[in-house]
């Protein structure tokens, strides 16, 4: 049995979208290159009518897999080495002038 379903309205507001930027989105997906985070995406979603251009349903496990892609996760921050002391270079002393035979 489905879920509930989504218009192409209702999802796009509960993914916090436009709906064309939905229709994007699908379009993407249909071809195989839609990334969400760095991680290739499809979208499952129904499409009725006799050829297929009908309108367009999401199932709500769906969406909510998309929003749980969109989520930020913050890496923690590197933990930094304490600064190398540098060793006092040494430096040459000579005489200035032309240097005598």
């Amino acid at each position: 049995m489905l879920d509930k379903t989504f218009n192409t309205e209702e999802a796009a507001a509960t993914l916090g979208i436009q709906v064309p930027t939905l229709y994007d989105w699908l379009a993407q997906s249909n071809a195989g290159t839609f990334v969400l985070r760095g991680q290739k995406v499809t979208i499952e979603y129904f499409q009725g009518g006799r050829r297929g251009q009908g309108r367009i349903r999401i199932e709500k496990s769906e969406i909510t897999r998309l929003l749980d892609l969109m989520k930020v996760h913050p890496s923690s921050r590197p933990t930094r080495r304490p600064p190398t002391t540098k060793l006092l270079q040494r430096h040459i002393t000579a005489k200035l002038g032309r240097p005598e035979n």
